[in-house]
């Protein structure tokens, strides 16, 4: 890092001391401007540095000053009157500082003000002054009076430091109560950076998070794409759009698209879009992404985590074991200690994952115990139970969750749960169900709590009662698309009601698009509609994206039908070697009398 860009930071973090406050109103004013441990802490060499300037300071003014300290206490409002007198008689910054600090300790923002005025009538050419001003403006959400005190602060700023003075701008305007007019003032102030492919870039995005923090996404979308025309190797707009990428907003993932196509990228850049990708489900497209990182920069460690865990979901095990052991081994080097104990949290988890697949249970086990996050002790625990449960000791299984802390409610949810997954994979759904119902109507109107009981009552095949408790989550959370794509497979399943399933089907696929395991469901319910062909494009489609062995066994089964016998044959292979016990690929096999 060069020493011009050093001090750019430096100044960049200057400014945000300055208006750090903007989100705390008039009642409730910011902390002094100057912090009275850190200037005695000054060192001595430091201090005599500077050449002696002559002082105005005149009797008359010291005891002005002094009376005014000695009264800041017990009568601020005189204490402010007499410093402010003599920082305008002086023309002494520094007084005029203390006089801003005084009506701040006094919750008095007007005065603070009224002296920071005074201040910048006093010393034009003074910066500080300036800034105090802008500081105590936002602070007090007079938002309007901000756009020549922060056109200034801009102009004063070398072309160098302003892409660090934007990102404090967007970050403190964003506190402002009047959200809209904070994008407005700020754009208006940025007029002339806006049209300058030197900092379009970075000033577009600067008002397009503005934009979008008051709730403007399209405005938003639209600074990015302006952004990134002007300047299309900045990163700004790129990081905006990444912000906005969403099913429902179509042009911004070509922006972050054309960003990652340019010359000089950055990792954090490719990390957020894979990121991005796997919340839309994308996960082939996520892994390809993580693949290019790791081999272009593979000292990095994130970019393995992730890998490592969209591996695993894809049951590439020993990639994963591959990815996740070299994140382990670069974790160390992760600065922040919080975020390296969340990863290596999270490497162990899916360690033990990939160790309990293979039935080594000990492995499994060795993993687990390795976690010493306390934020993370119910999740270990509860796969520590899991694997007990799996090795044929449910008592002791169910013990171990029930001694768990619940030091919160949440906790107390995610034991019960558990246990109650404990027994449906014993396959105890009579005691699960009762567990459920009893936890039902406690809280009649859990979501959670109504969908589990749905499909243990599925299990239980007790196919109403599931119908009722599906469609009685739908009415408390209509956006639940699990609840639809549930009911719906359901319907499709038994061959009844086809019609009714693939309008609750398609439903979900609204609310989810890119999930592959709704995919599924429509392709199954179009087979069992008699569209095969169309129902093959689907599960297609879904199997590529998720290679999971009940979409396989749907998508063999399609293929069986269709006459293309040998391939169905090979795809059941491949969702065996992923996952033997499988129960709807064990069903499809047994009833279609195939041995592979």
């Amino acid at each position: 890092m060069t020493f011009t860009l050093r001090r750019s930071r430096l100044a960049a973090a200057a400014f945000l001391a300055l208006i750090a406050l903007a989100a705390q109103g008039q009642t409730s004013p910011p902390a002094p401007l100057v912090d009275p441990a850190r200037a005695a802490a000054t060192p001595e060499s430091a201090k005599s540095s500077a050449p002696a300037q002559p002082s105005a300071m005149t009797a008359d003014l010291f005891y002005e000053v002094l009376l005014g300290e000695l009264s800041a206490r017990s009568d601020p409002g005189a204490a402010y009157g007499l410093v402010l007198d003599a920082a305008r008689r002086s023309r002494d910054g520094k007084l005029f500082q203390r006089a801003v600090e005084i009506a701040l300790q006094s919750r008095s923002g007007d005065s603070a003000l009224e002296a920071a005025r005074a201040w910048k009538d006093s010393l034009p050419e003074s910066r500080e002054a300036r800034r105090v001003e802008l500081q105590i403006l936002i602070a007090l959400n007079r938002i309007a009076d901000t756009v020549e005190p922060l056109r200034a602060e801009i102009a004063a700023t070398p072309q160098i430091e302003r892409p660090f003075l934007f990102a404090v701008i967007a970050r403190n305007y964003s506190r402002a109560t009047d959200k809209k007019l904070a994008a407005s003032v700020v754009e208006q102030a940025l007029a002339d950076e806006l049209a300058n492919p030197a900092t379009a870039g970075a000033a577009w995005a600067t008002v397009g998070r503005l934009r979008l923090a008051a709730g403007d996404t399209s405005g938003a979308l639209d600074a990015a794409i302006k952004g990134q025309q002007l300047d299309p190797a900045s990163e700004g707009p790129a990081m905006l759009a990444l912000e906005i990428m969403d099913p429902s907003q179509p042009l911004a993932e070509p922006i972050v698209k054309r960003y990652l196509a340019g010359p000089k990228v950055l990792p954090e850049m490719r990390v957020g879009y894979a990121r991005a990708l796997v919340e839309g489900r994308r996960y082939a497209e996520a892994s390809s992404e993580l693949a290019a990182l790791t081999a272009a920069r593979p000292e990095l460690p994130e970019p393995w985590l992730l890998l490592g865990s969209l591996q695993t979901q894809a049951r590439q095990d020993k990639a994963a074991e591959t990815s996740l052991n070299r994140f382990i081994s670069l974790a160390p080097d992760i600065r922040d200690p919080e975020g390296r104990e969340r990863g290596l949290t999270q490497a162990y988890l899916l360690m033990a994952q990939l160790a309990e697949r293979r039935k080594d249970f000990t492995a499994a086990d060795g993993w687990l115990a390795r976690i010493d996050s306390t934020d993370d002790l119910v999740g270990a625990q509860a796969r520590r139970a899991a694997l007990l449960a799996r090795q044929g000791k449910l008592p002791q299984a169910r013990e171990l969750v029930r001694s768990l802390p619940e030091r919160t409610a949440d906790e107390k949810k995610q034991k019960f749960l558990t246990e109650v997954q404990l027994l449906r994979d014993a396959k105890q759904y009579q005691a699960a169900f009762d567990m459920l119902a009893q936890a039902s109507a406690a809280a009649p109107n859990d979501v959670d709590l109504i969908y589990d009981q749905a499909m243990v009552a599925e299990k239980l095949n007790r196919l109403d009662e599931m119908e009722r408790l599906l469609r009685r989550v739908i009415e408390l959370k209509p956006d639940n698309q699990n609840a639809y794509n549930a009911l719906g497979y359901s319907l499709a399943d038994r061959k009844v009601r086809l019609e009714e399933a693939r309008t609750l089907i398609q439903k979900a696929v609204q609310l989810a698009p890119e999930d592959p395991f709704i995919a599924d469901s429509l392709g199954w319910v179009e087979y069992r509609l008699g569209n095969t062909t169309e129902a093959m494009r689907i599960l297609e489609d879904a199997y590529k994206r998720r290679p999971d062995p009940e979409i396989g066994a749907h998508l063999g089964e399609v293929l069986w039908a269709a006459g293309q016998r040998d391939r169905a044959v090979s795809i059941w292979k491949e969702a065996s070697l992923a996952d033997a016990d499988n129960e709807t690929l064990q069903e499809t096999l047994k009833r279609l009398h195939v041995k592979l």
